[in-house]
């Protein structure tokens, strides 16, 4: 029962995560190409206090999500799986702590980031956005390693988002230092971490006498 709350809750978790999409649809709320998803958070926009609270919960449903799933996949325990942990994890934290002001639409704002003149939760959502995309790319990399040369849907899917990333984030370095097309860009990152947390959810379990035999008590 655990594993089908697991992914219940995960797949709730996927669909709050990616409220880009309605946005994006939407157009109202999206100022332009060049905007940040983050800087529809920031004090003054409409919605803001929602698009937060999105994902916050995000966060917490990807995380509850995996742990009942179990980290245990059809080869025994996942590497990745801790790392994924805490992308949904910073998620959250981001969440929490939203942008004080919109850089991505404000030259003022970007310029006071660089000398540090915001105040410290701005800071931390721009750890915590740091650490989202690297606990998920690594996570990305171990997938692809453990499961490399197979055929089944967890190796498709971790060779498909780590070709996509290897495209994605020289496009998302370009993007920063011009300040341009950021709308663009993010929503490929939320396409690759969203496939790669639900194949991690619904990767089958090892069967239990061969996960007995694989592990012995004691290793992590």
């Amino acid at each position: 029962m655990k594993p089908a709350w697991g992914r219940g809750l995960g797949l709730a978790g996927v669909a709050a995560y990616n409220w880009w999409v309605i946005v994006a649809l939407g157009g109202h709320l999206l100022p332009g190409p060049n905007a940040l998803f983050s800087d529809l958070e920031s004090p003054g926009r409409a919605d803001t206090h929602l698009l937060s609270a999105l994902d916050v919960a995000a966060g917490v449903l990807i995380a509850t999500g995996l742990i009942l799933r179990g980290r245990r996949g059809a080869t025994g325990r996942r590497p990745e799986w801790p790392w994924l942990l805490g992308f949904a994890v910073a998620g959250a934290i981001g969440g929490l702590f939203p942008y004080t002001c919109a850089e991505g639409l404000s030259t003022a704002c970007r310029s006071a980031e660089w000398h540090l003149h915001l105040p410290t939760r701005h800071y931390v959502h721009v750890v915590s956005g740091i650490a989202e995309f690297g606990c998920v790319t690594v996570a990305v990399w171990l997938a692809r390693r453990r499961s490399a040369g197979g055929r089944d849907p967890l190796a498709r899917t971790a060779a498909a988002v780590a070709w996509g990333l290897l495209v994605a984030y020289p496009l998302l370095g370009a993007s920063y230092l011009t300040d341009r097309l950021g709308a663009l860009v993010e929503p490929i990152f939320f396409v690759c971490f969203s496939a790669m947390v639900l194949a991690e959810l619904y990767e089958p379990a090892a069967a239990l006498a061969g996960a007995g035999a694989e592990e012995p008590s004691g290793h992590p």
